[in-house]
């Protein structure tokens, strides 16, 4: 059985829904502490020929506390209208605005579960089947931490199999994770391109940006877009 861990990000790129498709429980990494400036309420997007970062407002935020002690800010409102007006126009917004805005319009304001439901949209949309999981709601030992705290994960789901984004190199020994009989993989993106607008392409941006441009079909090609490492 394969597993992935990851915190919940905010529409985060195409990379880490081909990790979601790839694993059998994908497991959200809601008991650890929120990192300022990283992905968890904010992404990318292309806004007038450019990057532009958007970004949920968060109350109480703060590195002290864990992301599911967090709760969702006020700015849903503007964030619709942002993204209306940046896509409104590509091919595939009727289709897809309606999953965003549905989205952005979740009333559950605790921070973990307002990000792991748009996930479960998407992954719903691209008819991804993988099951999710919240990490608060796994009996294990949170005195754990790090590699150790992610095979415990592992032997409590019963994982044959851990994949993790590209970063985890650093951070994880396929040594240890061989002597708990579990095989460490790496996930590395390909080169994923296509047409936005008439402009030049601005790689990594939101899965918004994908699902905007891109048919259903295409972005099922992309989600196999990879290799394991």
């Amino acid at each position: 059985m394969k597993l992935a861990i990851m915190q919940p990000y905010f529409f985060p790129y195409i990379g880490y829904f081909q990790l979601i498709n790839l694993v059998d429980i994908f497991v959200i990494y809601d008991d650890v502490n929120y990192i300022k400036q990283g992905w968890i309420n904010r992404n990318y997007i292309l806004a007038k020929v450019k990057k532009h970062l958007i970004s949920l407002e968060l109350k109480g935020a703060s590195s002290f506390k864990l992301i599911n002690q967090i709760k969702v800010g006020g700015n849903k409102s503007k964030l619709i209208k942002t993204i209306f007006q940046a896509y409104t126009k590509a091919p595939y917004f009727k289709e897809v605005f309606p999953i965003i805005e549905n989205s952005l319009n979740f009333e559950d304001d605790n921070l973990a579960m307002y990000v792991t439901n748009s996930l479960q949209n998407i992954a719903d949309y691209l008819d991804v089947k993988t099951k999710f999981v919240v990490a608060s709601g796994i009996e294990k030992s949170n005195d754990l931490k790090g590699q150790a705290k992610v095979l415990d994960v592992c032997k409590i789901l019963k994982a044959s199999e851990y994949i993790n984004a590209l970063g985890g190199q650093k951070l994880y020994s396929r040594d240890v994770f061989k002597n708990n009989c579990v095989e460490l993989y790496f996930i590395k993106t390909k080169e994923i391109t296509y047409k936005q607008f008439d402009n030049e392409f601005l790689p990594n941006l939101s899965i918004i940006d994908v699902l905007m441009f891109n048919s259903q079909d295409k972005i099922k090609r992309f989600l196999n877009e990879y290799e394991l490492i």
